[in-house]
């Protein structure tokens, strides 16, 4: 199995971090090929418009599908970004790590989506959901969030439980585009847990990756890896 694991966090010593390299580690020593977008380390601009492309399909206005489009035909996106798409292309398995921020994904994340998924690359002509660009890959959002698990209920202080919360990204991206959904992992309220029990999410999150892959792949299994115990969030 091929998978590409993105990071959206901007802290090095966040747990964030930690749950990436977990997975990582995990799914190499499984066998599986990993390649890794660390966007903030990357310094990726998230910002979506002309600097995409090196070809001008219409010098006078921008219509950023029609621009997509025509880069797509004429091997003209920004090599960067190009190098973003190829990986997507390549993994058979998606992993977004990042921090559930005003209940959604950081701006950083969110721009690399509106990059990488164009017309052409991710979707167009008649192509999604079953028949989506990307169907027979996989994708898994791993998620941190600040608040208890009680809070993300039907009568709890943010009304929703979080898979809906998460559905815009999920459905609305993932599926669109074509992959199957792997059930989402999630970690809430990491600011109240003690080193122990982060370990423990650790070794959840390790559990999880490799049920996917042996999914996938026929299996496999891990020597036992553990990172140093990371900040929260």
């Amino acid at each position: 199995m091929n998978a590409l694991a993105v990071l959206a966090h901007p802290e090095a010593s966040s747990f964030n971090r930690a749950m990436h390299a977990e997975a990582v580690a995990c799914l190499e020593a499984a066998g599986h090929e990993v390649r890794t977008s660390d966007l903030y380390a990357m310094e990726f601009d998230p910002v979506s418009d002309r600097r995409n492309f090196l070809t001008v399909a219409d010098a006078a206005r921008l219509d950023q599908q029609a621009e997509e489009s025509f880069a797509a035909r004429n091997d003209g996106f920004e090599p960067k970004l190009q190098a973003e798409m190829d990986k997507l292309a390549w993994c058979d398995l998606l992993i977004l790590q990042f921090p559930l921020w005003w209940l959604g994904m950081p701006a950083i994340l969110k721009g690399w989506v509106d990059r990488v998924f164009a017309v052409g690359r991710a979707y167009g002509g008649g192509r999604w959901f079953g028949d989506g660009f990307f169907a027979g890959k996989a994708a898994l959002l791993s998620v941190t969030i600040g608040g208890r698990e009680s809070g993300y209920a039907n009568d709890g202080l943010y009304g929703r439980p979080v898979p809906d919360i998460l559905y815009p990204i999920s459905h609305g991206i993932l599926s669109f585009t074509g992959f199957a959904i792997a059930d989402p992992f999630i970690v809430h309220a990491l600011g109240r847990m003690n080193d122990g029990e982060r370990r423990g999410v650790l070794e959840r999150y390790r559990k999880h990756l490799l049920s996917l892959g042996s999914k996938r792949t026929g299996g496999g299994t891990v020597a036992a890896h553990g990172p140093s115990m990371a900040a929260a969030s």
